[in-house]
């Protein structure tokens, strides 16, 4: 489907290339994700013209996510800019481990499962709550012959981390990408931290630190051990502070899932240093936004 020109002239000059973008994203209170869309999507897919030319080809399943994305209806997925940085980085690190914090319809798990799969590495996690988005992460991940490295997790993302590391699956997550509630992202590192699964070597990537942004997130991973320690001693909440964030975000999943609930009891481990910095980039709709790059490099005594 071609852009009209007005649409075209809106990215002029800011490097997107607006001859792929999304579908806008809803707005004024209209639901942009969950009411429907989702299952849409899954049998868009499988109705594709030639389907036997997506089987067992990640390229092509995301080249038909994309095209719903833009014909058909918005979808909140990384896109291929924000995507570029952390396939690069995957390519760079050569996790055998790599885990993602919300998963929705896939996207991430088949574009990174398969940098991963190429870079040598064994398991990607893909963990997700809304077990609908999970089934057609599992559907979609099937179709692209990804089945074999990529596992979806279906729960909580706290409760999946515990869960994971209790019964041995999960021993040390090589990178990370954060990309669910966004006041979650703080208080899951925190209690990967404190489960020794994030330690010097992991390499972190948070999604969405511009739009629509994670102060808290950025916050800690920018702080020094010094300034880390000295709120732990304090008692700080654990990132489970909400204030922050805009109430579309905070209440993002109330409608299906209730009041989210934050841990607070685990506090982290403040001695990790930490190097961090943004890397600017486009939501797949062309809005800017950027996925902040982080590097556990050592541990303090």
């Amino acid at each position: 489907m071609e852009l009209p020109s007005t649409t075209l002239a809106q990215f002029k000059g800011n490097g997107f290339d607006g001859r792929k973008a999304y579908a806008p994203q809803e707005t004024d209170g209209q639901a942009f994700f969950d009411d429907g869309r989702e299952i849409e999507l899954l049998h868009f897919v499988y109705r594709y013209p030639q389907v036997a030319k997506l089987r067992d080809n990640p390229s092509k399943v995301l080249e038909a996510i994309d095209e719903y994305g833009r014909t058909k209806k918005y979808l909140m997925n990384v896109g291929d800019d924000k995507g570029k940085i952390v396939t690069d980085l995957i390519a760079e690190v050569k996790p055998n481990t790599m885990v993602e914090l919300g998963g929705y319809v896939g996207y991430s798990a088949i574009l990174f499962g398969d940098a991963v799969r190429r870079a040598g590495g064994h398991r990607y996690f893909s963990l997700e709550r809304n077990p609908e988005f999970a089934a057609v992460i599992m559907s979609l991940v099937d179709l692209a012959g990804l089945s074999d490295i990529v596992k979806v997790v279906v729960g909580r993302s706290g409760d999946s981390i515990k869960r994971l590391h209790r019964n041995g699956t999960l021993q040390r997550i090589d990178l990370m990408f954060l990309d669910h509630y966004k006041p979650a992202y703080t208080s899951d590192l925190k209690l990967c931290e404190h489960l020794g699964l994030v330690t010097p070597g992991s390499v972190l990537a948070a999604d969405n630190v511009i739009k629509p942004g994670n102060p808290p997130y950025l916050e800690y991973v920018r702080s020094t051990v010094a300034q880390k320690r000295k709120l732990y001693g304090k008692g700080e909440p654990n990132g489970a502070e909400t204030s922050e964030f805009a109430e579309r975000t905070k209440n993002q999943y109330k409608k299906r899932e209730g009041e989210e609930t934050l841990s607070t009891e685990i506090k982290g481990n403040p001695k990790l240093i930490y190097e961090s910095k943004l890397v600017h980039s486009f939501e797949p709709t062309g809005v800017p936004d950027g996925v902040e790059i982080t590097r556990c490099v050592g541990e303090e005594k």
